[in-house]
């Protein structure tokens, strides 16, 4: 996953133009467990870091971050029947929404695949 960007909350972005798709990663979501529930909301305008949903496993809740300033243009609906797609493929299937970027500076504050590996290790 080394085309991808990565933040300390352990979401992904990749970054397709002024569009992206924001996910998290596979660390997340082993330390989370069994994904029963994703909470998330579509036209919604999201600064650097906000929150824009809420996963919830067996044991926990936790708050997702939003890796770049935007508006969230599209939800996984896949994940609505199947939140356990976000266990099985963080990287693919389970990918969580799409964003209308609108400041592409931020790319800068984002880490690498290099730098995300080392956070976790």
């Amino acid at each position: 996953m080394e085309d991808l960007k990565y933040t300390k909350e352990h979401e992904w972005i990749k970054i397709d133009g002024d569009t992206a798709t924001v996910g998290i990663t596979d660390f997340a979501q082993s330390n989370l467990g069994d994904i029963v529930y994703v909470e998330l909301e579509e036209g919604l305008e999201v600064k650097k870091d906000e929150v824009f949903g809420s996963i919830e496993a067996v044991k926990t809740v936790s708050d997702l971050f939003i890796p770049m300033s935007g508006e969230v243009i599209e939800i996984n609906e896949a994940i609505d029947d199947s939140p356990e797609l976000v266990n099985s493929d963080p990287y693919g299937e389970g990918w969580l929404v799409k964003v209308k970027l609108s400041d592409m500076g931020e790319v800068e504050d984002l880490l690498s695949f290099e730098e995300y590996e080392k956070l976790i290790k």
